[in-house]
């Protein structure tokens, strides 16, 4: 039998190790996300997800630590249903299409998502020793996987090869603006998502009309 000393200090006893790492991230998430980083502690995260602060510690070593794996969570959690949805998708855009309708459930499943990505820009513009905390492998799978969509429409003959920069930075800032502006207000999002779609296709603006003044 396992005596109460030999246990790690702070872990929760009776308790999956799995399951309460992950309900920190969930509970933190949301934390970082409304509070922002310098507001949000490891008491305040402990007090919402229902254990002690010492069980933070046994998982993370520090606050820093905390919102890292906060970020490669959601990081993962989002590039994973973005892959998911570009499955049979062939063409630039249904993969795009399929980009943006997935973004849309995802911040109807859980707008913390959107909103944590939101305020971690904020946080790593005034906190630039947190930003320097991340790994180069999220931000080298964010960019593969944006890539992967605007090679695609080169390949189709959707997209001109001379255009792969400045497409790639659309997409990005796109995204980047849905998360940012209407996160929390699921029918403006969706308005935001055909209208993009629109744009796409071709269908959203006309010429002028000379014969119109």
């Amino acid at each position: 039998m396992t005596s109460e000393g030999s246990r790690r200090l702070g872990r929760p006893p009776d308790s999956s190790s799995a399951e309460t790492r992950g309900r920190i991230l969930d509970v933190a998430r949301g934390c970082f996300a409304e509070f922002g980083f310098e507001a949000t502690t490891n008491k305040t995260i402990a007090s919402a997800a229902g254990v002690t602060a010492g069980a933070i510690y046994h998982y993370f070593e520090s606050k820093v630590d905390t919102y890292v794996a906060v970020y490669e969570d959601v990081q993962r959690l989002v590039y994973d249903r973005f892959d998911a949805g570009l499955e049979g998708a062939g063409t630039f855009r249904d993969m795009f299409g399929s980009l943006l309708d997935t973004a849309h459930q995802l911040n109807e499943e859980d707008p913390t998502l959107a909103q944590f990505l939101g305020s971690a820009r904020v946080d790593f513009q005034r906190y630039p020793d947190l930003a320097n905390e991340m790994g180069d492998q999220v931000a080298s799978r964010r960019t593969r996987f944006f890539a992967a969509i605007v090679d695609c429409g080169i390949q189709t003959g959707e997209l001109d090869a001379t255009d792969r920069d400045r497409v790639l930075a659309l997409i990005e800032t796109l995204v980047t603006g849905l998360t940012d502006a209407v996160s929390g207000d699921g029918a403006t999002h969706q308005l935001a998502v055909d209208a993009i779609k629109a744009l796409v296709d071709g269908t959203l603006v006309s010429r002028p009309n000379p014969d119109r003044s």
